[in-house]
C-alpha cells in the first residue's frame, strides 16, 4: 500500500513559503537547491506528486516551464502530478498533470492506483497535506528544517496534530539543514 509523506522545507519558525508564495528564502540557504544522496533515494519510492495550486503555480513561474517544459523530468521525472486547485491552472507541455478540485478523498482512489507500490509525496503546500491528514491519508511528515525564519508567511502545516497524533521516527543533519520525520497516526477511512 502507497505511504503519502508530506516532504517539504521549512523556516525555523514555521513557514514554508513567505506571503507571496514565494520559496526563495530556501534557494538562498547553502543546500536548499536538495539533492543530496537521502532525497535522491526518497525520490525513487515516489510515484505520484500532489501538488496545491500555489506550489505549483510558483514552480510553473519560478522555473519558466511553460517556455522550458523540459525542465520538469530534471525535477520531477515522468511521475504523474495531481494539482489541487479551484481556479484555473497553466498546463505544462507534455507532462503528466492531472487537475482536480475539492475533497481529497474523492481524488485518492485514481492516486492511489497511479502510484502502485511506491509512494505518494505531497510536495506542497501545508494546507493541501492538512487536508490529507482530516481525511486520515497522511502517513508521515518529513520537514527539512532551513535556517532561516520570515516574519510571516505560509505555516507548516495549518493543523492541530498533538503528540496523541504524531511519533518521532529519524532525526538527521543534512548540511546547513535539520532533518526530523514524524509518522502520522491515524487510520485509513
Amino acid at each position: 500500500m502507497s505511504r503519502v509523506i508530506f516532504y517539504t522545507a521549512t523556516t525555523l519558525n514555521g513557514f514554508i513559503a513567505d506571503d507571496h508564495d514565494s520559496l526563495d528564502w530556501l534557494f538562498a540557504a547553502p543546500g536548499g537547491e536538495g539533492g543530496d544522496e537521502d532525497f535522491q533515494s526518497f525520490l525513487a519510492g515516489i510515484g505520484v506528486l500532489v501538488q496545491g495550486s500555489s506550489t505549483y503555480r510558483w514552480v510553473v513561474e519560478h522555473e519558466d516551464l511553460i517556455a522550458h517544459p523540459e525542465k520538469w523530468p530534471g525535477y520531477y521525472g515522468d511521475r504523474p502530478t495531481w494539482v489541487f486547485s479551484s481556479r484555473e491552472q497553466p498546463r505544462v507541455p507534455g507532462v503528466d498533470i492531472r487537475f482536480a478540485a475539492g475533497d481529497v478523498r474523492d481524488a485518492w482512489p485514481e492516486i492511489e492506483k497511479a502510484a502502485g507500490e511506491r509512494d505518494v509525496w505531497i510536495v506542497g503546500g501545508g494546507d493541501l497535506a492538512g487536508q490529507f491528514a482530516d481525511a486520515g491519508l497522511l502517513d508521515e511528515v518529513r520537514v527539512s528544517i532551513a535556517p532561516a525564519t520570515l516574519p510571516s508567511g505560509k505555516p507548516l502545516l495549518p493543523r492541530r496534530l498533538g503528540p496523541d497524533r504524531l511519533e518521532l521516527t529519524a532525526v538527521r543533519r543534512a548540511g546547513a539543514f535539520a532533518e526530523l520525520a514524524y509518522a502520522v497516526r491515524a487510520g485509513r477511512p
